[in-house]
């Protein structure tokens, strides 16, 4: 069973984002910083993605193995790896680290590319890219590690702006894109999937049926509710439901916003709809989770 890539750590990290509350993008990813002797991980398969940000303005030598295969290099200022999950992995290093370990839940980013960026990601996620450079990635991880260090309301702020940046940017540049014919003869493609999200967010406070949806992609209802599901996994008033809630989630997080309010904004019929729909999805009746959520 893959484990959690935390659970082999040879040292503690100097900074860890676990022990905050976050929300938004912050919520799927866990940021650690390191400073540690020369040392090793051993190779396992984790559940996790894990991408590795270095800082250490001297070249050092390290070695990454990958699935078996052995990277013997020279470990240079703002270079990257990016290894997915399920694959088999391990580290040795010659000289002090310093270095960001972002890990990611792989189902929690699949929603994420899916809902704000109108991304239909590949199984693996992110492209198998042993070493890179990107300067930019990297001064975006600097921000959040100085956010995570200055512990205060205003860094929490940061911490989840700039969580979003980094994400947004590791997977524009480096998520792995479905190909065109994921699904078959279906030719549900990126750009259907971007119009029906998009037609989704500008009716979120009305009536969205299957033909409308349908319409949208250009496909007969039956044709588009069958691929719809085999590319995202749902059905699309079932992936509809879902988002209406996780809008709500969001406006839920200001506590002067009505419930009532809240409902019809995202497309309910009144509370009550909204509160049986609510606990179907999320498991509590809205005021339940805002109680929870307010201590």
């Amino acid at each position: 069973m893959p484990r959690r890539y935390e659970e082999i750590y040879p040292s503690l990290p100097l900074l860890n984002s676990d022990a905050q509350e976050h929300t938004s993008a912050a919520a799927l990813m866990s940021v650690r910083y390191f400073q540690a002797a020369p040392d090793s991980m051993p190779e396992d398969v984790f559940a996790e993605h894990h991408v590795l940000l270095n800082l250490q303005t001297k070249p050092h030598r390290v070695q990454n193995t990958c699935n078996g295969k052995l990277h013997d290099f020279t470990f240079h200022k703002d270079e990257i790896v990016v290894t997915p999950a399920g694959m088999r992995s391990g580290w040795r290093w010659f000289d002090t680290s310093d270095v960001i370990v972002v890990t990611l839940d792989p189902a929690k980013v699949e929603r994420f590319a899916q809902t704000e960026l109108s991304m239909l990601l590949d199984q693996q996620q992110f492209e198998d890219t042993p070493l890179f450079s990107d300067p930019d990635l990297c001064a975006a991880g600097v921000m959040l590690r100085d956010a995570l260090e200055n512990d205060d309301i205003t860094s929490g702020v940061m911490f989840e702006a700039m969580s979003r940046v980094l994400l947004v940017k590791l997977l524009q540049r480096y998520g792995k894109r479905r190909p065109e014919d994921v699904a078959l003869s279906a030719r549900f493609t990126s750009q259907h999937y971007h119009r029906v999200l998009a037609y989704i967010r500008a009716h979120l406070d009305q009536t969205i049926t299957l033909d409308a949806l349908a319409r949208e992609a250009g496909m007969s209802s039956s044709h588009f509710s069958r691929v719809f599901k085999e590319t995202v996994g749902s059905t699309p008033m079932q992936y509809t439901l879902a988002y209406r809630i996780e809008q709500a989630l969001k406006m839920m997080e200001d506590p002067a916003s009505p419930l009532g309010h809240i409902a019809l904004a995202c497309g309910f019929a009144d509370q009550a709809h909204f509160s049986r729909s609510f606990k179907q999805v999320t498991g509590k009746t809205p005021r339940d989770h805002r109680k929870a959520s307010n201590g």
